[in-house]
This record gives structure tokens, C-alpha cells and sequence, in this order.
């Protein structure tokens, strides 16, 4: 790997890249961060409403949604550094809601058509996203999707989503949809690995992530929800009309969803972050766990989570919503691989290598780095997938980073 960072041409393409997007009115701000080789380069571009207002800053903090997931992973990773946690653990003590799981005959079958479960659930199903249920957009409409809704085990829905004990309790009362370790689900194992830290660790799960993460990385911007004095540094999140483009504000700083602690801190899409606190997350992953020479997780640890860690079997339903539904992901996702709580790229599908992982959110924010570079990027804007401009910014965004590489 080269110590040299990236190209001037290049930075310089980079921004008039990132400009287009913004210039177009599609994308109101954002922020960019690459860094290589110990050079770090930072791009602010538009406002932090769709209409004006403030310029977007490099300490604007966004919501990470999605991008949440392999950050609050690490909590589960202390504590398997540790020994308080083995993967292969029945995860029944700590959750007991979920001993004697009864799973579905098929995955659009009424709740009553089940059978027994043929194992009981591991901590090595929920940190790979394989315990049983999650998020199925290809199966909305179906029962078990409808009563995830109605029962408000997934944020960003009508529904509240209730305190953690309350949330257990619901989701022990609905069936799985799959076998334990049958196939990958996104989403609901990312929020039942935050419980699963909350219970083995006796603090809240945001408690524990500050002790054991964000302060000793210097997070100091990250957290699940926006102090009071700080609201000014969080923009209108906006989820425009698939029809018109029209800017629908979806979140409003002030009274926001962010702007008081929520009842469930989800580790699964409730996080806020800047630029520079996920990048020393990043940062240390490539660095094999260690910040500024503090050990924050072992290398294995590490290694474990940023490899690929599914069958084929269980990577088929990823691999199948990924090319076959580019309608509803815009091409997203298309990295074949899943590790612990993040994308691992396991085939060459865009102009990014074999072993970068990360994840993108719903609300407009990319996280990735790849170790065969030394390459880390951050792309933050706060627009909803409810069209695809989100998702064309993010892939102009890779398809230049990966051309400013000095060779």
C-alpha cells in the first residue's frame, strides 16, 4: 500500500462532482470526508435546509440511520473481547422473550401456521443478522411484516417504538420467520443487539457505547439524541415526493425525533454523528482496533467483523434483494458479503476492491473503508431514500474517490 493520499486533480474532480449534485437543487448540503495515508480532506458544500439557511459545516451533525449498524456493533464486540459473551451462547438468559421460538410453515403464512423452532437463537444469530426476523421488503403486506409495523419494532414508522423491556416483550410474542441461522434479515437483529449489551452489561446500551466507544475514540458528537444547545448544528431531514421531487421536511430539528433522549436506543438506525467521529471510528477498524494507541478492539475481534461471515444459504436473500429490486435499493447494497453489523464486498461489483465494508443509511449517509487502500470515506447529506438522488450522489462519490488515488 502506498503512504501517499490523493491526487490535487483529483480532490479538485471530487468536488466539482459533489458540486453537480448540489448545484442541480436535488441535494441541499453535504459533507465529505476522505482520508488516506494520514491525509485527510474535507468537503462542505450547500445549506442545511433544501430553501437556504446556514451552510452546511464540517461539524454539522447528521442522522446516521442505517450507517448506525457498524458502529453500535462494537458494543457487542467488547463484550466478546471480554468473555462476557461467546458467540455460539444460547442467547436465553438475557432474553428470555425469545426461548421457545415458533417459526412460520413459510414466510407469508398466518401467524398461527407455525412449528417449533429447531434450535434455540445464538448471540452468533443476532450479531450476523440471522436470528429469524427483520425487515423483508420483499414481503411487505404479508402478516408477519404487518404486525413488525403494528407492533413498532422498527423505527421510523407511525408507530412508536416502545422502552427496550416493552419491545422484548413484543417481539417475543410474534413468530420467527425463518429457522434460527436459516438465512440474513436486515434490521431488527442491529436493535436486538443493543438490548442484548443493555442486559449482559446491566447500563443502558448508550452507557456502555460511550464508556467502552465513543469517549475513548473521541466521539464526542455521537450519541442517540441532539442536546438542546447543539440543535442549530442538525438539518431538516427530507423525505421528497417520489411523484413531484417536492422537499417534505420528514424530521425538524426542534421537536424532532432527535431532539430529546427516544424511549429505545437503537443501535439499528438511532444514531447522530459528524464527519470527523465516524472517521476516527473507521480509522481505527483499519487500524486493527487501536486509536491513537489505545486498544479499543482486539484485531480478531476486528477481523471478524469486517469479513464476510454467511453461506451462501444465508447470503442468498441479501444477494437476490440487491440485484433484483434495484427499484426500491437504487442499486445500493450490491456488495455480496455481510461481516458483523456491516457490508463486506466479497466480489469486484463497482470500481471499489474486494474487503471494503461499511454501510449506507436511509437518510442520506455512507460510511466505508478498505483496508487494500488505507482508503476512508464519509458521505453525509440529510435526504431520504424516497428518491434515488441520495443513492446517485453516493455512487459519484465512490466512482471519483476511487480515481483521486495517488498511485
Amino acid at each position: 500500500m502506498s503512504n501517499n493520499g490523493f491526487t490535487t486533480t483529483g480532490l479538485r474532480r471530487l468536488r466539482e462532482v459533489l458540486a453537480r449534485h448540489v448545484d442541480s437543487g436535488k441535494i441541499p448540503g453535504l459533507v465529505a470526508l476522505v482520508s488516506r495515508g494520514g491525509q485527510t480532506h474535507v468537503e462542505t458544500l450547500g445549506t442545511m435546509r433544501h430553501d437556504g439557511g446556514a451552510p452546511m459545516r464540517r461539524d454539522t451533525i447528521f442522522r446516521m440511520a442505517s450507517t448506525s449498524k457498524p458502529v453500535s456493533i462494537a458494543a457487542a464486540m467488547v463484550l466478546l473481547d471480554e468473555c462476557r459473551l461467546r458467540l455460539d451462547d444460547v442467547v436465553d438468559p438475557w432474553l428470555p422473550e425469545l426461548a421457545g421460538r415458533q417459526v412460520l410453515t413459510s414466510p407469508d403464512a398466518e401467524l398461527d401456521d407455525t412449528v417449533p423452532a429447531r434450535r434455540p437463537i445464538t448471540v452468533r444469530d443476532v450479531l450476523t443478522s440471522t436470528f429469524g426476523l427483520g425487515m423483508d421488503f420483499t414481503a411487505l403486506g404479508k402478516p408477519i411484516m404487518n404486525a413488525v409495523f403494528a407492533a413498532g419494532l422498527t423505527p421510523n414508522l407511525p408507530t412508536e417504538v416502545p422502552e427496550q423491556d416493552e419491545w422484548m416483550r413484543r417481539l417475543g410474542e410474534l413468530p420467527l420467520m425463518y429457522h434460527p441461522g436459516q438465512q440474513w434479515q436486515y434490521q431488527i437483529s442491529s436493535d436486538l443487539a443493543g438490548v442484548l449489551v443493555s442486559r449482559v452489561s446491566g447500563q443502558s446500551f448508550e452507557e456502555f457505547l460511550r464508556e467502552r466507544v465513543f469517549e475513548p475514540l473521541g466521539m464526542t458528537d455521537t450519541g442517540f439524541h441532539v442536546p438542546a444547545d447543539q440543535l442549530d448544528r442538525l438539518p431538516t431531514l427530507y423525505a421528497p415526493d417520489p411523484a413531484t421531487g417536492e422537499f417534505l421536511a420528514w424530521d425538524e430539528p426542534g421537536n424532532g425525533r432527535w431532539s430529546k433522549p427516544p424511549a429505545f436506543q437503537g443501535g439499528g438506525g438511532g444514531l447522530v454523528s459528524t464527519a470527523d467521529d465516524y472517521h476516527a471510528y473507521f480509522q481505527m477498524l483499519l487500524n486493527g482496533g487501536v486509536h491513537n494507541g489505545r486498544r479499543i478492539l482486539s484485531r480478531p475481534a476486528v477481523e471478524l467483523m469486517t469479513t464476510n461471515r454467511l453461506t451462501p444459504e444465508q447470503n442468498a436473500p441479501r444477494t437476490e434483494l440487491a440485484r433484483n429490486n434495484v427499484h426500491i435499493s437504487f442499486g445500493q447494497g450490491q456488495q455480496g458479503g455481510w461481516g458483523i453489523g456491516m457490508a463486506v464486498r466479497t466480489y469486484r461489483g463497482d470500481y471499489a476492491p474486494i474487503g471494503q465494508f461499511g454501510w449506507d443509511g436511509g437518510s442520506g449517509t455512507s460510511a466505508y473503508a478498505d483496508p487494500a487502500n488505507g482508503v476512508t470515506g464519509i458521505l453525509l447529506c440529510q435526504l431520504g431514500y424516497t428518491v434515488p438522488n441520495p443513492a446517485h450522489l453516493m455512487n459519484d462519490f465512490w466512482t471519483t474517490v476511487y480515481q483521486a488515488i495517488e498511485d
